[in-house]
């Protein structure tokens, strides 16, 4: 055999043999879990209930870190520069869909720079008020809303919970001011009444619901939620066409191997849909999702154009 054809054979043999790191995946080192917002976030939540689950069934630690900022883009631009060989991932929320058109430059590409590993779950936004607030349902928050001023937390610039009520002021006309949080602080600047309304994932939202620190007026998908199914939708009260939702993921950088993405597809799967784990997220808002990492990579490049044309709708800008 000539040294040419010595040569494609071995580039060839190497492109079949799967890498040495696949082969011993996950014995070399603790997995790595980077939630891309800070401690009490609803990611961060999942992130949490996962990790015991995903470090017993792989038989190594699985560590989670936090590392906000900038709606979930610094934490991104950290797994894109990752060892693509299954021992970082990143945790983050729909942001992620979103921020490549929100910012000049989200400093990833959302289709090239990861291997979507696993969608968690999805949950509602909920709009809802402090009980100072004279409403009770949509019609009448928009009622006092035109008399009094007033201001919405929600969970971020360019988060769904923003560009909800963006949608909600542009159809009805209203001028209410809004006030970002990070996504854990949201939900507190209505309850201490900084704001008069929040407009946040229902996560955070359901335990001061149910406490009666705040009044529930509507959540933004298509269906009530059965964390809160006495809160009617949006769109029973009117509004039309609302089906958004907050949604959070598992991702890979680039490159990393098929079957590393698998096994991680299984295992974090088979953590969320434990039932202790389920029952806290059912109990939280979260609908628990099964797809496989073809079809979270199909919804995700759905997701992107989406979001993107109800930021531009919204004129909204993060930068």
């Amino acid at each position: 055999m000539n040294t040419r054809r010595w040569s494609a054979f071995l580039v060839a043999a190497a492109a079949l043999a799967p890498p040495a790191f696949a082969q011993d995946w996950p014995k070399q080192k603790p997995v790595q879990l980077l939630v891309g917002f800070g401690p009490g976030a609803s990611t961060d939540t999942i992130a949490r209930l996962v990790q015991p689950k995903l470090t017993e069934a792989l038989g190594q630690t699985v560590v989670v870190e936090n590392r906000p900022g900038a709606g979930g883009n610094i934490a991104a631009q950290q797994i894109k520069r990752a060892a693509p060989d299954g021992y970082s991932l990143l945790v983050i929320r729909v942001s992620y869909a979103v921020n490549p058109s929100l910012y000049a430059n989200a400093g990833y590409d959302p289709i090239k720079d990861f291997v979507p590993v696993a969608l968690a779950a999805s949950t509602p936004n909920i709009i809802a008020v402090h009980p100072s607030v004279p409403a009770t349902n949509l019609k009448e928050l928009i009622e006092a809303a035109r008399k009094t001023p007033m201001a919405y937390a929600s969970s971020g610039i360019g988060t769904t919970t923003h560009l909800s009520m963006e949608r909600l002021k542009g159809a009805t006309k209203l001028d209410i001011t809004h006030v970002p949080y990070q996504p854990a602080q949201a939900v507190g600047a209505a309850v201490s009444g900084q704001t008069q309304i929040s407009s946040t994932s229902m996560p955070p939202a359901v335990p001061q619901v149910k406490a009666g620190k705040l009044r529930p007026i509507a959540v933004t998908s298509a269906q009530r939620s059965p964390a809160l199914p006495d809160v009617p939708t949006m769109n029973e009260q009117g509004m039309q066409g609302f089906d958004d939702l907050t949604w959070f993921g598992f991702f890979a950088p680039a490159g990393t191997p098929g079957e590393v993405v698998n096994r991680l597809n299984v295992e974090i799967t088979r953590a969320l849909e434990s039932p202790d784990v389920k029952e806290k997220l059912t109990g939280l808002g979260f609908d628990v999702h099964r797809l496989n990492p073809a079809e979270f990579a199909a919804f995700v490049k759905a997701e992107v154009p989406k979001w993107a044309q109800a930021v531009k709708e919204s004129g909204a800008r993060a930068d």
